[in-house]
Formats: structure tokens, C-alpha cells, sequence
């Protein structure tokens, strides 16, 4: 196989060719991912990297500094850098939609949830773990799901004051809860990966009501929802790498302006989320963790 040479897709176009070696290049990088459309001779079909025996297996990264231990299969180990994502726009239009008419019609949200879940997974480039998966399971989501919807029945029948601001704490706890419910569920190769989420529900809260607090300095949510995404990526626990947020307040709110006036013309907005996720995601890096 290392005589080859391979083209892959990339945006809806065709890279490449490309000597095996400069591929394996490019995968290490996070470039080419496990779900990136790749073609040589001699195949009848592009077919995702991940589903080519030896290529992504047969990338194994630099051998371990001596004197260290690797985590078995599944273990929270992983290379440093920064994480990538891509994904095709029809792809993302369709999906999205369907999540979209899942929650509007509340009972088939934890499927289609778990649905996309899977696929934006799928998506997602880790260095270090190849072929990402997402084992969550719809019936976990359910039952949160139908128990916030009673406990809204219940605010919405009893009249009390305030019910408004308890709807939102309970929205927000079910935000909390999928949020640990997502990171817990994230496997590679098949293999849970061991990941879990240490933020507590008080601290989930405290940061979004500082986030409401903060509209009145107009752009200072900017800097609350960059602290957040720190405080996030700093309780995720299971790897031995330590999980940072790189991006700042100012870099936040100038993307979040042009993201909210391209989506007003409501057909860029496929286009222009895809650049905001793209950028949010690689904003997040793996490093070491201080001595």
C-alpha cells in the first residue's frame, strides 16, 4: 500500500494526489479524518479513511517518551493539539432540520438528538483517537426530557411567581445533564474513551445567570461565554492531557457579530455556522498539564 497515491475530498472537491506517505501526513494533522472521502487506484468507490484497513490503524503517532506508560485501549490518553471538525453542508442542513422538527414535536427529541449527536461526532477530529463514536442512548435523554416537560406542566398550573425564572433553571439543568451525558458518552474505535464532566450544576448556573447579567455592558457576554467555555473544558476529566480554551472575549464577539448579521440574510447561515463551529472547535486544545 505505500506505493499509492491518494486523492481525498475536501469541501466538495477533490484534493490530491497525494504519495501514502504525505496522507498519513495529513491524517496526523487532523486534515484528512476518519470519515474524509478518500480514493487510489484499483478501488471501485471513494470510501471514508476510517474504512480502509491499515490506514488509520496503520498510523500508530510517535513511540512514548521512555520511562512513560500508554493507557490500554480506551483510556483517556491522548496525543496534544488541537481538535478539528468538518462536514458537508446538505449534510448539515438535513440534519438539522430534523433535530429542529424532533424538538418542536417534544416526544421524538432524544432520537434525533442522539441521531446528531452521532454524526457530529463522526465528525470531529481528535489527534491521538481515530474513528470517534457517540454510544448515547435515547431512553437516558428521555426520561429528563419528559420530566422537565411535567415540571413545566406543573410551574405553568400552580400560577407561583417566579415560575418564568424556574422554567429556566430547569432548562438549564437539562442542559447541565446533557452536557455530561454527551462527554461520558464519547468512544474511539468502539471503545469508551473513559471522559466525564467534574462542573457542578451551581457553577453551570452562575455562569449563565453572569452571562444574562452581562447583556447590559452590550458586549460583555462575549468575555462571560469565553470564561465559560474554559470553566467547561477544564472539569473534563479521564485523559491525562489537560483540555484548554484558547480563543478571547474580543475574538468571541467579533465571529458572534458576523455570524448574527450573515444568519439575517438567512440563506448564508449553513455557511456561516459552519465557520463559527470550525473555529470554536480548533480553539480547543489538548496540552500538558502543569507539573
Amino acid at each position: 500500500m505505500s506505493d499509492r497515491s491518494w486523492f481525498f475530498a475536501s469541501q466538495g472537491q477533490q484534493q490530491g494526489p497525494y504519495p501514502e506517505a504525505q496522507l498519513r501526513d495529513l491524517i496526523a494533522r487532523g486534515i484528512v479524518t476518519a470519515t474524509t472521502l478518500v480514493w487510489s487506484e484499483g478501488m471501485a468507490d471513494w470510501q471514508k479513511a476510517g474504512d480502509i484497513p491499515g490506514l488509520f490503524s496503520g498510523y500508530s503517532g510517535p513511540p512514548a517518551v521512555p520511562g512513560s506508560q500508554r493507557s490500554p485501549a480506551g483510556g483517556g490518553d491522548v496525543d496534544g493539539g488541537s481538535l478539528s471538525i468538518d462536514f458537508g453542508i446538505l449534510e448539515f442542513v438535513w440534519r438539522s432540520l430534523v433535530l429542529f422538527i424532533g424538538a418542536v414535536f417534544v416526544i421524538p427529541l432524544p432520537w434525533v438528538l442522539v441521531m446528531y449527536c452521532k454524526w457530529i461526532v463522526s465528525c470531529l477530529h481528535v489527534p491521538g483517537r481515530p474513528s470517534l463514536t457517540f454510544e448515547g442512548q435515547p431512553l437516558t435523554v428521555l426520561w429528563w426530557w419528559l420530566g422537565a416537560v411535567v415540571l413545566f406542566i406543573c410551574l405553568d398550573l400552580t400560577g407561583i411567581r417566579y415560575n418564568n425564572a424556574l422554567g429556566l433553571v430547569i432548562q438549564l439543568g437539562l442542559y447541565w445533564l446533557a452536557l455530561k451525558w454527551f462527554i461520558a458518552n464519547i468512544a474511539s474505535n468502539g471503545q469508551p474513551i473513559g471522559l466525564s464532566f467534574s462542573g457542578s450544576f451551581w457553577g453551570y448556573l452562575g455562569w449563565h445567570v453572569l452571562a444574562a447579567l452581562s447583556v447590559f455592558t452590550i458586549i460583555g457576554w462575549a468575555w462571560v461565554y469565553t470564561a465559560l467555555s474554559r470553566w467547561i473544558c477544564r472539569h473534563i476529566e479521564g485523559t491525562r492531557r489537560e483540555v484548554i480554551f484558547n480563543a478571547s472575549g474580543l475574538e468571541y464577539l467579533w465571529r458572534c457579530v458576523v455570524t448574527a448579521l450573515a444568519c439575517a440574510f438567512i440563506i448564508p447561515i449553513p455557511w456561516v455556522m459552519r465557520w463559527m463551529m470550525r473555529w470554536y472547535v480548533s480553539q480547543i486544545e489538548l496540552a500538558e498539564r502543569a507539573a
